[in-house]
């Protein structure tokens, strides 16, 4: 019994080719990108930190001075803050994994060395009652 060489070599691309998809599928993850320390910080923290504000903590803001305050000028105590979460702060280190949470630690301190560059004033409730009196 013969066998077609066509059919042979027909076999032999067809296995390359699914090998060369599933290589392709299973690196695919490790090669996509980290989305940028902003895009990050917009999903997951501008809600009470919105411009480097602070609209649950008025005084801990997430501006250079504030940081240097509370000694979280550092990327390795942004790190353990966002993990870990603090007083109303919730822990993100089950939501984002380390290279996401070192996005957003080197963003907030960059921003924090421009002095939040796009600036969004934001009140308080007991701001807002302040000046309506």
């Amino acid at each position: 019994m013969s066998t077609n060489p066509l059919k042979c070599w027909s076999k032999i691309a067809i296995a390359l080719i699914s090998c060369a998809i599933a290589i392709f599928v299973g690196i695919s993850p490790v090669l996509a990108e980290v989305p940028s320390g902003e895009q990050l910080f917009n999903s997951n923290c501008s809600a009470c930190h919105i411009g480097g504000n602070n609209v649950i903590i008025s005084h801990k803001t997430l501006r250079k001075e504030a940081l240097e305050k509370y000694a979280m000028n550092s990327l390795e105590a942004i790190r353990y803050q966002v993990v870990n979460g603090k007083n109303a702060m919730p822990a993100f280190g089950g939501r984002l994994n380390e290279e996401e949470i070192d996005a957003i630690a080197t963003y907030v301190l960059g921003q924090a060395e421009l002095d939040w560059s796009t600036k969004v004033e934001v009140s308080t409730s007991q701001e807002v009652s302040e000046r309506k009196s």
